[in-house]
């Protein structure tokens, strides 16, 4: 058997940890673990190659956009292979350099394949290894969740993790679910000629963001493709040779559509992988769907095994992971007892239009802080002169403090730029005091996109004053 100061599991943010450990130490003994490439999922199969073709995609839509511009120009053919070849050859280039250094790093035995747990501290790793350590750190990140469809299995799918394959342009693809990754893929498809319909099951597509940029989102990527709500998808079946076919029940009245494509992309959501890894033979406790449970301080239910990213189930984004990385490295290596913070933690969605959200919806704003202890502020962009040089329509900034100690508790964007307009709101909220004063009495650029956020702080309105203004002033679709 053999032994190591320290096991990790998984080869994406929990790397942070071994870098810095090997500087500290040199003479440290670490086992990495992967079944899959390294790298993770953010870089393998996730957020890095899924946004170089929303690049793509966004270009697409942008030259649509140019004649409004008096800017004559054509879009000739849009080259699928070629835009795939691209982000495949990029991404591999990032795994053999990954791959490269886990090989070659004396303080790392790097072990592609399966680990699992035969007893406290120690795994099995393959079919004959067994290792041992006294610290281990479970990055086992997670796999899309697949729904119990009828036929689905027979019929094929895609996946987020299958789709980067492709090499021909599928002319039609049907998408099940109605979250962040179905919207992004379904605006990468139809920026790339295919028909596109996104199948959701919740009422509102997007469910996590505000209803009113839901909406919005959903009236802007509908001048594109097809986007049903309030559907569950129970059927699959083979169409013909080269089509496929689902059925779908409206939730409400149970009707049923029917929805035929070449491809059908499954984007309901990730699961955990900790089906392979067996915890429980370790003394580690997992909920009921499956993620390894963990503390404020992100130690599992063994002691000096711990778990970030995907792995613990909390908010499944590779920023987040990062941090969690921090958190343990500060905890597990350091010795210190740092609570984990969550009360700021963003995300985008590289839609067209772009949409960007950090901190407390409106409807938990109002739960926790009470209904006349909040302030809305709004300002949509073609209200400044940078979005108005633009041309941008309804696109807006929404943000929420407490009244009276101007408490930043939330802010939600959509628009360009959204995911960088967002982060000086995430910065100040992330000070001692998270106060929007810094903003509100700060100087700003002019004419710079950068206003929009200020001007949002600066148009501060009760619940009741700021729905009636986006409803009946602005008409801007709120369901």
């Amino acid at each position: 058997m053999k032994e190591y100061d320290l096991v990790l599991i998984g080869t994406g943010s929990g790397m942070n940890i071994v870098d810095v450990m090997i500087q500290r130490n040199p003479e440290v003994k670490v086992a990495v673990i992967d079944k899959d490439e390294p790298g993770g999922i953010c870089l393998t199969r996730g957020c890095i190659p899924s946004k170089m073709l929303l690049y793509s995609a966004d270009l697409v839509r942008m030259i649509g956009t140019l004649a409004e511009f008096g800017i004559d120009v054509q879009l000739r053919a849009v080259n699928f292979q070629r835009i795939m070849n691209r982000t495949r050859m990029f991404i591999q280039s990032d795994i053999n350099m990954i791959k490269e250094g886990l090989s070659h790093t004396r303080n790392i035995d790097y072990y592609k394949d399966i680990a699992e747990f035969i007893a406290p501290y120690t795994l099995k790793v393959g079919k004959e290894t067994t290792i041992r350590a006294k610290m281990i750190i479970l990055c086992t990140g997670s796999k899309p969740a697949i729904p119990p469809i009828t036929g689905l299995q027979e019929t094929g799918y895609l996946t987020s993790d299958t789709v980067l394959a492709l090499n021909q342009l599928p002319k039609s693809i049907a998408i099940v679910g109605g979250g962040y990754i179905a919207a992004e893929y379904g605006h990468f498809f139809s920026a790339m000629g295919s028909a596109v319909t996104i199948v959701g099951r919740n009422p509102q597509f997007l469910p996590d963001e505000e209803p009113e940029v839901s909406a919005l989102a959903k009236r802007e990527l509908q001048r594109y493709m097809s986007i049903l709500t309030n559907h569950e998808v129970i059927k699959t079946e083979r169409a013909s040779a080269t089509n496929k076919k689902l059925v779908a029940v409206n939730r409400t009245d149970a009707t049923k559509t029917e929805v035929t494509a070449e491809e059908i992309l499954v984007a309901t959501g990730r699961a955990p992988n900790t089906d392979m890894l067996h915890p429980e033979e370790g003394g580690i406790r997992i909920d009921e769907q499956g993620w390894i449970i963990v503390n404020d301080y992100l130690e599992t239910s063994q002691p000096n095994v711990w778990a970030l990213g995907d792995a613990n189930g909390k908010y499944q984004f590779k920023h987040k992971a990062n941090y969690e990385a921090l958190i343990t490295y500060y905890n597990a290596i350091l010795g210190k007892k740092v609570k984990t913070d969550y009360h700021a933690v963003p995300h985008a969605i590289f839609t067209y239009p772009e949409i960007a959200s950090v901190g407390l919806t409106e409807r938990v704003a109002r739960e926790k802080y009470g209904r006349d202890k909040i302030l809305i502020g709004f300002r949509r962009y073609q209200d400044t002169a940078k979005g108005e040089t633009m041309d941008v329509k309804d696109d807006f900034v929404k943000v929420i403090v407490e009244s009276g100690t101007m408490k930043v508790l939330g802010a939600h964007l959509i628009g360009p730029h959204a995911s960088v307009l967002v982060q000086e709101i995430i910065n100040l909220m992330y000070t001692p005091e998270q106060s929007a004063d810094l903003i509100v009495n700060g100087m700003y650029i002019h004419p710079a996109l950068t206003e929009v956020v200020q001007a949002a702080f600066h148009s501060l309105m009760t619940p009741e004053q700021y729905h009636h203004l986006i409803e009946e002033h602005y008409r801007l679709p709120t369901q």
